[in-house]
């Protein structure tokens, strides 16, 4: 159970990259973190890591069923969560988009705008009920702007950016989503574009750093924006 002073911040895609420093400087900050993630192997090691009062979970965001079961489980030990981090997301190998086979670009669809429409669907209206919450979707530079090989990748983010502002129109006051693009962070999706070209760019412990304490001074009062 989180103490009165901390928050309860859902991060999806948490065993990895930016979802895994994430949770990690959260619980660091004293916050409780519920996170999930598809890797059995990597859950396990971040639930030895951090012990008993967070809690991570194997599942894929694409399928509803299994987020409807874990937002039952998570709401109903911790009540609604403060913050949503919906950061899960796959990308594409570089290629031109007629060269994406139909199975890779329905992957990234299904993970990067059906899994934030689902941990929405399943987390959101508990924070409705209560009154207050913040919904960080990630977006991203190629969600803003178009690049060449990564369509589908790019497809999916520009998405996000227009769920969020539709869902930053239906929310009652006390509640925001914002659009979230992190930047350039040298993970292994960056350096899958980029190589060691990626290593130029901070790491993902060091950006989190800023990001995080950034990221949970979000209110109200910035629903709606691409921050």
């Amino acid at each position: 159970m989180k103490n009165n002073d901390s928050k309860l911040v859902v991060v999806t895609g948490a065993t990895r990259g930016l979802g895994r420093a994430m949770s990690q400087k959260l619980i660091q900050m004293g916050h409780m973190v519920a996170g999930c993630g598809r890797s059995t192997d990597g859950i396990n090691e971040m639930n030895e890591l951090n012990g008993p009062n967070h809690t991570f979970r194997a599942l894929d965001v694409s399928n509803d069923s299994s987020v409807y079961d874990w937002a039952r489980e998570i709401i109903g030990e911790n009540g609604a969560p403060d913050v949503i981090l919906n950061n899960a997301a796959l990308a594409n190998s570089p290629a031109p988009l007629w060269k994406v086979p139909c199975s890779e670009f329905s992957e990234i669809v299904d993970v990067n705008i059906k899994g934030v429409a689902n941990i929405i669907r399943h987390f959101v209206p508990a924070m409705i009920k209560r009154g207050s919450g913040v919904i960080v979707n990630f977006s991203s530079g190629w969600g803003r702007t178009p690049s060449p090989e990564v369509a589908p990748y790019c497809t999916t983010k520009w998405a996000v950016e227009g769920l969020s502002k539709s869902l930053a129109q239906e929310l009652p006051g006390g509640l925001a989503t914002v659009a979230y693009s992190p930047g350039m962070i040298d993970t292994d999706m960056l350096r899958n574009y980029f190589g060691s070209g990626a290593a130029s760019h901070p790491e993902p412990a060091v950006w989190a750093e800023e990001a995080v304490p950034f990221l949970l001074g979000i209110g109200p009062e910035h629903n709606g924006q691409s921050l």
